[in-house]
């Protein structure tokens, strides 16, 4: 070793004489070859002999990232920076790879597997000559401290040439000719990508504050995206990791969801009535109706046989060809919770900033003195909380120069108790919820994540069999780890594994679990075409390439005449918005979520037609009737398009041209098909009689109400002059 460190510090990249040669690496799909200084030389597909690389880039494979230089001779040359040593050797023994680095004196061991559907590298281990880390070449004392001092390793850094997608949820680039991707097999292994001269250098790396050893990096070959979904299935089986490409797979991904926040034994059979008019296959049950608290998880009461009562509502949602699904909000802890209020808030409440007291802090203090600086703590009134010894605290103001302290302290928020903290003690800043500053972040590193999973698990048992994971931003640093972490330490608790997730948050890991991606929150009537073409539709594609359909939803119900945020009234929800989003959603494959309201349904004056558009649609789902040109058609932004149910009972694809009237509540579009022209209309409200009145002196008379059609001897361009002048009566 000391041969070595000296000949780096001399020659740094230089040390081709202790390069060995090139390495194969192959299965039944692909030929991996590394050279000897670390790099990789070769990636071919065998099917079709096609070399996969970026050639324009040369990086090491391996990598090994330390905080600064901690060997004595080191420490005195380089900067006393955050610095990354690349592999300048590898070399096999038996089955592993035995890695060198720049400057670094140790060596990395990696285990490789191979499999006929990918490669997997993950961490041994590392051989260290501890004379390197004496204090100083002539002392026998040894550094104190674990060695060596590595922060992170990478497991894999592949340059690959540029193909048609990028999917950067799964670290995958593809086409319908080849795929390759980089996967991590546990949620430690942290994957990402580069831009590279002529592709994406894909990488997975593991981090010491994580776990080093044992998480792995997979490298999947593939002639094509879905062979390549072959390979992450096989993947997925070998690891025991959540069936992510079974789950996409199967044929209730398409789905739309009825969202209720309100289910419970008195009114399930209304809901899923309802649900039943609108075609839906799937009940999405928020957590609200079946608990009180996020956190506690306690079954409400009412449900006051308990569990039991919980399998009875969901047995009877399934037995009327429905999959009920659970809505949770899985990283928060309510104020209200057993863990916040109530005397002493919990020590596992997620600290984003730990501070430690200067001086003692009496009940009727109010100024808190700490050690460390607050700057950048949180200024927003709803999230200027700390918390010490189980008192929650709130705070006005802080200072950024000694001595450090917080300024207009009120005390025992929560009603946690008002008690005196000694100096000295820890305690910090909460993770106080971005969304109004109701709830906090329970922290990651404890085991109050398990406990709550083991609470949801238990009503999960019931008869649920598809789950969205809420507020699953609600963690801490680092969110690559932690947001799919905390969903993952839930999933593996629910028995049956779920069918199908969603999450309103993701990282490379999500993507085993969420099998379809989140869905955006509401918008008013009057900005929902312009919300679906400039939300939803704009990640269709992305997540396209990612192998997963997007959510149009949430949409909720809007009365007619309901007061908007800005001023003025809404139109309401109306049919045609209902088609045009959940049209637009079918093209891409994907489906919506409604967030149903039994009461507010009921008042609506067109709840016929929103259920029957939705009805139209999720048969079409279901049944996949819709041909590849009729997808690429709904795609387009702007086109507005309806399903005619013909005579026989069979669904048409017409697109609409709008007519506009000048009366505001009769809306009117005009459609060809077979045999000849048409014109759907409605009233917003209530009924009208309408008569257009053309140049030649004829005339069209309609009933406008409910949905309904009339069919016309003119053209569009007629139609619509005519309709300008229309009233009605």
């Amino acid at each position: 070793m000391k041969q070595r460190l000296a000949l780096t510090l001399a020659f740094g990249w230089s040390l081709v004489g202790f390069c060995s040669d090139g390495i194969t690496l192959e299965n039944a799909k692909f030929r991996l070859v590394l050279g000897g200084g670390g790099a990789a030389e070769s990636l071919m597909l065998k099917a079709t002999g096609e070399e996969l690389l970026d050639r324009s880039v040369r990086v090491p494979f391996f990598s090994v990232t330390q905080e600064r230089p901690y060997n004595n001779e080191i420490k005195l040359v380089e900067m006393h920076t955050r610095t990354t040593y690349p592999a300048v050797s590898v070399r096999m023994e038996g089955e592993d790879l035995v890695v060198g680095f720049k400057t670094a004196p140790y060596e990395a061991v990696v285990s490789v597997k191979k499999t006929d559907d990918y490669i997997v590298f993950s961490l041994k281990g590392f051989r260290v000559d501890f004379e390197d880390y004496r204090l100083s070449p002539q002392a026998r004392t040894m550094l104190s401290m674990t060695l060596p001092p590595a922060a992170t390793f990478r497991l894999a850094q592949l340059p690959v040439a540029t193909r048609a997608n990028f999917g950067e949820w799964m670290n995958a680039l593809w086409d319908d000719r080849a795929a390759v991707a980089v996967l991590a097999t546990s949620p430690k292994t942290l994957v990402a990508a580069e831009d590279s001269c002529a592709g994406k250098t894909l990488t997975a790396e593991v981090r010491r504050n994580i776990g080093l050893k044992g998480p792995g990096a997979a490298i999947a070959v593939a002639a094509g995206g879905e062979a390549l979904m072959d390979c992450v299935d096989a993947l997925e089986r070998d690891f025991g990791l959540p069936r992510g490409v079974e789950n996409r797979r199967n044929p209730l991904n398409n789905a739309s969801a009825y969202w209720t926040p309100d289910l419970c034994p008195a009114n399930v059979d209304a809901h899923i009535t309802l649900a039943k008019r609108g075609g839906f296959r799937l009940i999405l049950c928020y957590f609200k109706c079946f608990f009180d608290r996020l956190g506690d998880y306690a079954i409400k009461d009412d449900y006051p046989n308990g569990l039991a009562d919980v399998k009875a509502v969901l047995d009877k949602i399934r037995a009327a060809g429905l999959v009920p699904g659970l809505h949770l909000l899985h990283t928060y802890v309510s104020t209200n919770s057993s863990y916040v209020a109530g005397g002493t808030a919990d020590r596992r409440i997620g600290l984003a900033r730990h501070f430690t007291l200067a001086r003692p802090l009496e009940p009727e203090d109010k100024e808190l003195f700490v050690d460390e600086n607050p700057v950048g703590s949180e200024r927003h009134p709803d999230s200027r909380r700390l918390l010490f010894g189980g008192e929650l605290m709130t705070y006005e103001s802080f200072t950024t120069e000694p001595p450090y302290r917080f300024k207009g302290i009120g005390r025992g928020f929560a009603e946690t108790r008002k008690i005196a903290h000694p100096a000295g003690q820890i305690g910090g800043q909460p993770c106080v919820s971005e969304y109004v500053g109701r709830d906090f972040y329970l922290s990651q590193d404890s085991d109050l994540q398990d406990i709550v999973a083991d609470r949801i698990a238990a009503v999960w048992r019931q008869g649920m069999g598809f789950v969205y994971f809420d507020g699953s931003e609600g963690v801490q640093s680092p969110f690559e780890y932690h947001v799919p972490n905390a969903q993952y330490r839930v999933w593996k608790k629910l028995s049956p594994s779920p069918l199908l997730g969603e999450g309103a948050a993701k990282a490379h890991f999500s993507w085993h679990m969420l099998s379809g991606a989140n869905a955006f929150d509401t918008f008013p009537p009057e900005s929902f075409r312009h919300a679906i073409d400039t939300y939803p539709a704009r990640e269709a594609p992305l997540m396209k390439r990612n192998f997963t359909r997007v959510n149009f939803g949430w949409w909720n119900i809007w009365l007619p005449g309901w007061d908007l945020p800005d001023g003025g009234k809404t139109k309401g929800s109306q049919a045609d918005l209902w088609e045009y989003g959940t049209s637009h959603a079918a093209g891409w494959d994907a489906p919506v979520t409604v967030q149903m309201n039994l009461d507010l349904m009921a008042q609506h004056p067109r709840h016929d037609d929103l259920m029957e558009v939705m009805r139209r649609w999720e048969d079409v789902r279901a049944k996949k009737l819709l041909t590849t040109e009729q997808k690429a058609a709904l795609r387009r932004p702007g086109a507005e398009h309806h399903l005619y149910l013909n005579e026989k009972g069979e669904y048409e694809l017409v697109e609409l041209k709008p007519l506009v009237a000048k009366d505001a509540d009769l809306e009117a579009w005009f459609f060809t098909r077979a045999d000849g022209n048409y014109i759907l209309h409605s009233h917003r409200t209530g009924t009208a009689r309408c008569t257009i009145s053309f140049q030649d002196g004829t005339t069209l008379s309609f009933v406008a109400a409910g949905r309904s059609y009339v069919k016309t001897n003119k053209t569009y361009t007629e139609v619509k002059d005519a309709f300008e002048c229309v009233k009605s009566e």
